[in-house]
């Protein structure tokens, strides 16, 4: 085998700087920021071609699970290598993809019966809404083809998840392109618009909007999609309850209802899927991220029985689920997801994940004392650090101020790598992160939030 040749920093930067466009990513910052380049990972760290070790301390952006280079994770792969790398699912099916599909469903909330897979959460999204589009005119209801979302959602960046995605800042540029959408507000606590001091009775109001927009406008709604965890929009869980009361509500007006678990799928939130929680089976579920923990790109949308039999037909009905990728259902990918999901069940991940996120929550309160950290919002492994100019009066920093990237920045300079968004530090560690590396974890974004908010109060006085 030829050895591969190795590059200097400087040298992989120019060829960064001269080829690669980042995705999410301002390239005249990042190139002026002397960017991390990775090399390799070991465990929970990620190292950079010049050496120096990191927390990963956003999971590589949400999907790792067990750390880096996982010895079972890395022989599934090789041994599928040996058999065969890819072959099509169109009109055929291959051994790794039917027992992966066997094993979500025997996972899955009761009642998720199919699988139908992809190659990222985006496109779970986007399959999901097709599927919910098409059920109703399989079922001669066309008329029902508008989709409700919520305010600050995200659930991708393909056109369609973008058309239910509510964050200006990411979607407005897109406008002309997207199909419309109805938003509702997303059940927040923290930032809320009501004159009410009793959480209880924040919820209900909320849930009395959302009921008014499907009593008005049931007839035409296909479908409800939503997110457990509000995660672009700024690690937000919903109150819990809140998920059983929408199951109801979709219920009482026909409306399909579809969650959205690409990110709080698989352990993240303490459970194996987030809607756990409140005990509830949606009609479509899009998951992706942890699937492969954190190895290749595979991704799912389940299905209950009730929406598979509308498209169960004779081929002249033209009821066909006309929809596919290249590389769905790959072998490499679903054969190191079933080794995924064995290591979720021989050591006992979930229950790891809900005993340390107790611990976690006891040391992130010491953040609490830092008075520029507004909120804490915590559910599992998903944390978000709500940074603020003013804690009592909620008083967000201005924007061009960017302490979420100057936190982010500090962590990294100290040894962890981060990604805000906005002033909301984001905080993912690897599931199968000890409780020692989680307090190392946690010292670094004290330190780092402690240290800049102190530099800008400083530099706000004059000092």
């Amino acid at each position: 085998m030829k050895k591969q040749q190795t590059y200097s920093y400087e040298e992989l930067y120019e060829k960064n700087a001269k080829y690669l466009w980042n995705p999410f990513t301002q390239m005249k910052e990042y190139l002026a920021d002397q960017p991390v380049i990775i090399e390799r990972g070991e465990g929970r760290k990620l190292i950079d071609v010049q050496g120096r070790e990191y927390w990963d301390g956003v999971s590589s952006v949400w999907l790792n699970v067990h750390g880096h280079r996982v010895p079972e994770l890395d022989e599934a792969i090789r041994e599928q290598l040996d058999k065969i790398a890819h072959s099509t699912l169109l009109g055929m099916a291959n051994v790794p993809a039917v027992l992966l599909a066997e094993k979500l469903v025997q996972i899955a909330p009761p009642g998720l019966s199919k699988v139908f897979f992809s190659d990222s959460g985006a496109e779970a999204v986007e399959i999901a809404l097709k599927i919910a589009f098409q059920y109703w005119r399989n079922l001669g209801r066309p008329e029902k083809d508008s989709f409700l979302t919520m305010k600050e959602a995200y659930h991708g960046d393909t056109v369609g998840a973008v058309s239910v995605g509510a964050i200006d800042m990411f979607h407005k540029m897109y406008a002309p392109l997207l199909f419309p959408s109805i938003k509702v507000p997303f059940p927040t606590l923290y930032r809320h618009p009501y004159e009410l001091a009793d959480e209880k009775q924040v919820v209900q109001r909320y849930l009395a909007e959302m009921e008014a927009v499907m009593a008005a406008q049931a007839h035409r709604i296909a479908a409800l999609i939503v997110e457990p965890v509000q995660g672009a929009g700024g690690m937000i869980p919903m109150p819990k309850g809140y998920l059983k009361a929408l199951r109801e509500l979709c219920n009482q007006y026909d409306i399909l209802l579809i969650v959205d678990e690409v990110a709080t799928g698989f352990g993240r939130t303490g459970k194996m899927f987030a809607c756990e929680h409140d005990g509830v089976t949606p009609d479509v579920m899009s998951v992706a991220k942890g699937i492969t923990g954190g190895y290749l790109p595979i991704a799912a949308t389940l299905a209950t029985d009730r929406i598979y039999d509308a498209f169960y037909a004779d081929y002249e009905e033209f009821k066909t689920l006309y929809h596919g990728h290249s590389y769905t259902g790959n072998q490499l990918g679903c054969a190191v997801a079933l080794a995924n999901l064995e290591l979720f069940e021989s050591r006992h991940l979930v229950e790891h994940v809900t005993k340390s996120a107790d611990h976690l929550a006891d040391q992130l309160n010491s953040l609490r004392e830092l008075k520029h950290v507004g909120d804490i919002r915590q559910k599992g492994f998903m944390i978000g650090i709500e940074l603020v100019a003013d804690r009592t009066t909620k008083q967000a920093y201005p924007f061009a101020k960017r302490m979420g990237v100057k936190v982010a920045r500090r962590c990294r300079e100290l040894g962890m790598l981060l990604r805000p968004l906005g002033d909301v530090v984001v905080f993912m560690p690897p599931l199968a992160s000890t409780i020692e590396e989680l307090d190392s974890m946690v010292k670094i974004l004290y330190q780092a939030i402690a240290e800049v908010t102190l530099d800008d109060e400083r530099q706000s006085a004059g000092v």
